[in-house]
């Protein structure tokens, strides 16, 4: 198939582009390495000219957090929208939204919000989609893996609430497989929830972080809750993932039924504590 895939220059889209070529398909990458700005392509009319000969779009743009010019709304909810609207005006009917867990309308970050409003908007559409949501995603050359990394390797590892918060993280390779599957499923118009097989404590995680890397395990500062929101606050001005909302986020502990994974993949996504962290 011939797949536009959209965010092709990010951690999910380059694995993404790989898997699929791999599996054989012709990509047509859209990215801001590429010359496109999602944040003018909020109408569908700026979508059509990349839709010609094309079979299936996947949309993996999204960000962090946001800049002067790059903003939730835009990126999350405009421009994927106006994207799905081109989609069926062009008759193109497979499309796969990569979106997160933990979006859904109760939610309190402005990044769930802004995607939870695209893929409600594509769930109401005539289209063979399919939404994939997964949890924290792992692997060399992600962003959020290389923080954790970074922060593992410390003598004394600061953590709220003892670390006591849970997730599912999943490796890119898992993700990747995922939406390769998804293009060619019989099944559509589903909220697919893409997990690890285990649930693990953020301390936890942060201990195998450290094993990976050679390190004994680590002794834990609790730190109030307060003080990390206050040094978030400052910390999301040198790097994106040091935002309030990111610790909130983790708090939440999202977690889901693997089952659904395991039926897309074929088989049981990998164990975070194999330690495929690089």
């Amino acid at each position: 198939m011939n797949i536009l895939l959209t965010g092709a220059s990010g951690f999910l889209g380059c694995h993404i582009s790989e898997a699929l070529l791999n599996a054989g398909h012709i990509v047509k990458p859209l990215s801001r390495r590429d010359g496109s700005h999602f944040s003018l392509m909020c109408e569908p009319s700026r979508w059509l000219t990349h839709l010609t000969g094309i079979d299936a779009v996947i949309n993996a743009v999204g960000i962090i957090a946001e800049t002067r010019t790059q903003r939730f709304e835009a990126i999350h909810t405009l421009a994927p929208i106006a994207l799905f609207k081109a989609c069926g005006q062009a008759g193109i009917r497979r499309v796969i939204q990569i979106s997160a867990i933990g979006t859904e309308e109760c939610a309190f970050s402005q990044y769930h919000q802004s995607k939870f409003k695209a893929d409600q908007f594509l769930r109401h559409l005539d289209l063979d989609w399919l939404i994939l949501r997964p949890a924290l995603v792992y692997g060399g050359g992600g962003t959020s893996t290389s923080l954790l990394m970074r922060l593992a390797k410390l003598s004394w590892i600061p953590v709220v609430n003892r670390g006591n918060q849970f997730l599912q993280p999943i490796h890119i390779s898992d993700v990747a497989s995922g939406v390769v599957n998804a293009l060619v499923s019989s099944e559509h118009r589903q909220t697919i929830d893409l997990v690890g097989p285990e649930t693990i404590r953020f301390a936890d995680l942060l201990q195998a972080m450290r094993r990976a890397q050679g390190l004994d395990p680590a002794r834990l500062i609790s730190i109030p809750r307060h003080l990390t929101l206050a040094s978030l606050f400052l910390g999301q001005f040198l790097h994106p993932l040091l935002h309030p909302d990111n610790l909130r986020m983790l708090e939440a502990s999202y977690v889901a039924d693997v089952r659904p994974t395991i039926k897309l993949l074929g088989h049981p996504p990998q164990s975070v504590l194999s330690g495929l962290f690089s």
